[in-house]
């Protein structure tokens, strides 16, 4: 295994601040107005997750990483590709944690080009660039983390037997990949109105488990 595919592996990994121990991608959400109910329900959650979110952060990163976008710009492109504000405020959370680790991990890097609290797409480029990877697997990141984070949420809201949804996932993978080839030829422009709605009703939860 070589350092660049074990950091690409690291930056997936669900136990980063990005993963689903702090934010569920909405999941909560579409759990208790019943849009996610089950494995199936999961799955066609995940999915629409992956086209929308995954693609449009995707793309984002692999221009960051490949160095079209410098951080500012693609910090005001995703703003403009997120209509949510809660969305926005989610990501910039997730930046944040992301950028504080970077800064761990690789001290001897500059990072004041982020700023305090990139959106995670900007922060999650950004590393894949210092890491050397391509644009494509950098897009693979966000595509990965934005499916698990939901599925791990999923799993631990609705009691899932965790081989039944480690199947799901893994179910997904040519779809990730597809989506992630796709976000690396441009920026993705889209957004699903559904997920944005789930997003902002969020906000209105009393005591919810999740931060987003």
């Amino acid at each position: 295994m070589t350092s660049r595919l074990a950091n690409l592996l690291a930056l997936a990994d669900s136990r980063l601040p990005t993963g689903g121990h702090v934010h569920s991608g909405g999941v909560e959400e579409a759990i208790a107005c019943g849009l996610v109910r089950d494995l199936a329900t999961l799955d066609a959650y995940l999915r629409r997750r992956i086209r929308s979110t995954g693609l449009v952060a995707g793309s984002i990163a692999a221009a960051v990483c490949g160095g079209t976008l410098d951080p500012a710009q693609a910090d005001a492109e995703t703003d403009a590709r997120t209509p949510s504000p809660a969305g926005r405020a989610a990501s910039r959370a997730q930046g944040r944690g992301l950028l504080r680790l970077s800064k761990h991990v690789w001290p001897e890097h500059d990072w004041s080009v982020l700023g305090t609290r990139p959106h995670l797409a900007v922060a999650s480029g950004r590393a894949a660039r210092v890491c050397g990877m391509s644009e494509t697997e950098a897009a693979m990141v966000l595509v990965y983390t934005t499916m698990t984070g939901s599925a791990i949420a999923a799993q631990r809201l609705l009691a899932l037997d965790p081989a039944d949804v480690a199947a799901c996932t893994f179910a997904l993978s040519e779809l990730c990949d597809r989506t992630a080839d796709l976000a690396a030829t441009g920026l993705a422009d889209l957004s699903d109105p559904v997920l944005d709605l789930v997003a902002q009703a969020h906000l209105d939860r009393e005591r919810p488990l999740f931060a987003s």
